[in-house]
């Protein structure tokens, strides 16, 4: 599935107009990145949270003998909620 069949299957379900659900679904992305962004977590009763979680600087061996130098990075998370795992397990 895409945004685009995300957006046909809000727009079908609830009734409003495809351009309803895209306003819709685009404006949850981006307020689940903006968050995501202040540091904030995102928690979705029931399917899971979002969250940063901070990686570590490292050092990456090269195919050439030598050793590639990773910065520490911030990287986004996601954990599923125990009704998401086990809905996609039965």
């Amino acid at each position: 599935m895409n945004k685009n069949d995300l957006v046909a299957e809000v727009a079908q379900e609830t009734g409003i107009s495809k351009i309803d659900a895209t306003k819709a679904v685009d404006h949850m992305l981006v307020r689940i990145t903006s968050a995501l962004q202040s540091g904030e977590e995102v928690r979705l009763s029931g399917f899971g949270k979002f969250f940063v979680a901070r990686r570590k600087a490292t050092k990456v061996p090269m195919r050439d003998g030598g050793m590639l130098d990773v910065p520490a990075s911030n990287v986004p998370k996601f954990k599923a909620s125990e009704n998401l795992k086990n809905a996609v397990n039965n």
